[in-house]
This record gives C-alpha cells, structure tokens and sequence, in this order.
C-alpha cells in the first residue's frame, strides 16, 4: 500500500515537471483573480495626481534661485543694503567654502565701474576685490590713463565669494549673481563700465570670448560697457599688452580725458 502511495506521488511530479512546474511557491492557494484586481486599483491610483492620493506627502515647492535673488537684490535700497542681501543669500554653495564675502572697492559713484570675474585667494583672504598681484597690475593699469581707484573707479565682481582652487564659475551660479550684478550697478551709477574678463562679459553681456570682444564698446546693464583682458590674464600673456593699452585709450577717450 505504501509502495503504490509513493508510486503514485512519484508518477504526479513527473507528471508537474514535464508540464513545467520547477518552484513551490506555496502550501496554500492563491486567488490570481484577487491579484490582478489589485493591481489594476493600485495602477488606477498610482494615475491620480497626488494631492488626491490619501496620505501621500506633500513637497514643498523648491524656491528658484534667479526668482529669489532678483527679489533680494530689488528690494536693497542702498549699496550697504544690496551687500546684506547678498550675505544672506542661502542658495550660492560658494559661500560656504569661501573665508568672506568680497563685495566691492574704491569710490562709489565713481564714473568708471570694473566689473572683475570671482575673488582670488587673496582676495577670499582679505575680502576685497583685485588686491592680488592682478590687483597691483589693474592700479597701474589705470594710473597709466590718470585713473585711481581709491578716487575715480568702483570694483565689484561677479561673484563675491571664491571658488573652489579658482575654478571658472558654473553657469548655474552666474544666473543667481546676475540680478546682484544688475542691482550693483545701478546703485553704484556709474557713467561706464569695463567687463574684465569672459564671466564678465557672459553676466554683462550673454557672451564669451574675450580675444574677439575685447576692444568694442557695448551696452551691458543699461550702461555703456567696453570688454577688457582680465589683468590675471595679462601676467600670463604679456604680449596682448598692447591690446590692453589701446582699450585703456579708448576709455580714457570715452571719458573726455586728454
């Protein structure tokens, strides 16, 4: 009796092998109606929007950070107060590996505003604008054209906070500058300006290359502009000197120098 049992379940897994079956999935049965059932409600659900969906959690709306800065920046009334509203601004990961805010320098309402790239190591040291070596060849620069900075220029940059090894800054972090930069200059009111530098022309003007810009007045922020080499750049390449002469004539032209 016990051998024809056994024979017998020997004889039914045969049979389930040769008909596929190869897993036990279970003792007990399953509804495979109920199953598909529930997947299609699950499905239905997972279509709805989710404010309609019970217990779904709601996101907060993330804020933009062009939208945030231009409010900050409209709503200084003042230079002292556009330079709050920038140390406040939270959305700028540069500020967080930077020693200090480097805001601006020289003679506000000056008629000349430079408009430099990012702070330098120096510059993140001390918290001003082009006090490094560059710094020293911008003073010459311009004392050249009978131009001083502690008397007839402003000094600003585009971003106030260092990057990481002087890496160029990210497209992303320009855009949420640029409303600070547009503030900046009309508190400041100066008659023109000097983008030094292809940030500068990318914030001021929505393009880059310098080698071809440079020289040619433009408009950017609602004043007259004239791109320039970025000192930095002329310690490196000495031999485009001569080009930056002839541009700091040209301002100085601008301005009804003799």
């Amino acid at each position: 009796m016990e051998y024809t049992e056994h024979m017998s379940l020997r004889a039914a897994l045969v049979w389930q092998i040769e008909a596929g079956v190869v897993d036990t999935l279970s003792e007990t049965p399953v509804d495979r109606y109920a199953l598909a059932a529930a997947a299609a409600a699950a499905k239905e659900q997972t279509k709805a929007p989710a404010q309609a969906r019970p217990g779904a959690p709601v996101e907060p709306a993330k804020a933009d950070p062009v939208d945030e800065a231009q409010q900050m920046a409209t709503a200084a009334q003042d230079l002292p107060g556009l330079k709050a509203a920038l140390a406040a601004f939270e959305h700028c990961d540069l500020k967080r590996g930077a020693r200090n805010l480097v805001f601006a320098d020289g003679t506000p309402g000056a008629r000349v505003m430079i408009i430099g790239e990012a702070p330098g190591r120096e510059e993140d040291r001390q918290g001003k604008p082009f006090v490094g070596q560059a710094g020293q060849f911008l003073d010459r620069m311009l004392a050249a054209i009978g131009l001083d900075r502690g008397e007839s220029v402003y000094i600003t940059n585009v971003l106030p906070w260092r990057p990481p090894q002087n890496r160029d800054p990210l497209p992303a972090e320009i855009a949420m500058m640029r409303p600070f930069v547009a503030r900046h200059v009309a508190l400041a009111k100066p008659e023109v300006l000097v983008l030094m530098g292809n940030i500068s022309c990318d914030a001021g003007l929505g393009k880059r290359g310098i080698t071809r810009l440079r020289g040619t007045w433009a408009e950017a922020y609602g004043k007259p502009a004239l791109p320039m080499f970025h000192p930095a750049y002329l310690l490196r390449q000495p031999h485009l000197k001569r080009e930056a002469w002839a541009d700091l004539l040209s301002l100085r032209a601008r301005l009804g120098q003799p």
